[in-house]
């Protein structure tokens, strides 16, 4: 490969990599798409290789351009430290993590941990982003987040991503404490849908067990249950009404334990659920990812 790269070429290829898209790196650049188009043409005969599939649907990184990628966001990376460092000496600069978590570990243990982080580190800001594990994802190998707290996915999207456990949890039936189903001597599968369901969008992990589940009992999530990524819109539901509300434990953890919400005496199997800290496999992690996560060892070692 040729070493005639600029940043030029670096910034428009990272700006592709996390819009998925010429039209809307463009934008993000300021620049027309032709002059991107251009400008990738060139990193790409520079490079010897194809980075990027174009198509009518968007712009997908071939696996040369996912490996580059890892490697352009450290030079991105580097070059905003470079830029930190012309303030000068004893000035602090506001520091800005970039964290995507699951919603249902969002609303458990992150409001803990992000207040330690608060104290031990009172200039650092926090952009919270939450969405499904697999958008997650995309977004830390694209370089947008800094860390994810999520789930183990298909060995094919953890290409470049390292991930460090740090509990696993169960799924559970919430409901609210004057549940029907509550007074009856057994709890069945079928008993339960007899009322509306509120459970995890399909693709996700969750809803993966919840249909397990049922499908082992010859049954089938119905098509008018609710389906929802908001822990706040689910718990709502199940407490104001009789839907049984499946999600994973640290979820409901609080609402448990307040007596807002009543666990159903009904176990799921098979559904221990890991959860951890996922990582740039190849880059070296912000100073603030490691202090975030020795606040999440220590919560979850303690039962958090």
């Amino acid at each position: 490969m040729e070493t005639r790269i600029s940043f030029r070429h670096v910034s428009c290829f990272l700006a592709i990599a996390r819009e998925r898209h010429l039209g809307r790196a463009a934008g993000r650049l300021n620049l027309t798409q032709p002059a991107v188009s251009k400008t990738l043409s060139e990193l790409e005969s520079l490079a010897g290789v194809r980075l990027v599939e174009r198509g009518r649907h968007g712009a997908r990184l071939t696996q040369a351009g996912e490996h580059f990628l890892r490697y352009a966001i450290g030079v991105e990376q580097a070059m905003e430290s470079a830029a930190s460092a012309l303030q000068g000496p004893g000035v602090a600069p506001t520091v800005i993590l970039e964290l995507g978590a699951l919603p249902t570990v969002a609303s458990a243990i992150l409001p803990d941990a992000l207040t330690r982080l608060r104290q031990d580190r009172p200039q650092t800001g926090v952009r919270l982003h939450t969405a499904t594990n697999e958008s997650l994802l995309a977004a830390l190998k694209a370089g947008r987040l800094d860390c994810v707290i999520g789930r183990m996915a298909e060995p094919s999207m953890m290409q470049g991503v390292s991930f460090e456990l740090l509990y696993a949890e169960p799924l559970v039936m919430a409901v609210q404490p004057r549940h029907p189903l509550l007074g009856e001597r057994a709890v069945s599968p079928q008993s339960v849908l007899g009322y509306p369901l509120v459970v995890s969008p399909s693709g996700t992990v969750p809803r993966l067990h919840t249909d397990a589940f049922f499908d082992a009992h010859a049954l089938r999530v119905p098509g008018a249950c609710t389906e929802t990524l908001s822990v706040s819109v689910a718990r709502l539901l199940a407490r104001r009404s009789d839907a049984v509300w499946i999600t994973p434990a640290s979820a409901v953890r609080d609402d448990l334990q307040r007596g807002e919400l009543a666990r159903l005496p009904l176990v799921i199997p098979n559904a221990q659920e890991p959860v951890g800290i996922l990582r740039r496999s190849e880059a070296q992690p912000p100073e603030i990812v490691e202090a975030l996560a020795e606040i999440l060892r220590a919560l979850t070692a303690t039962g958090g």
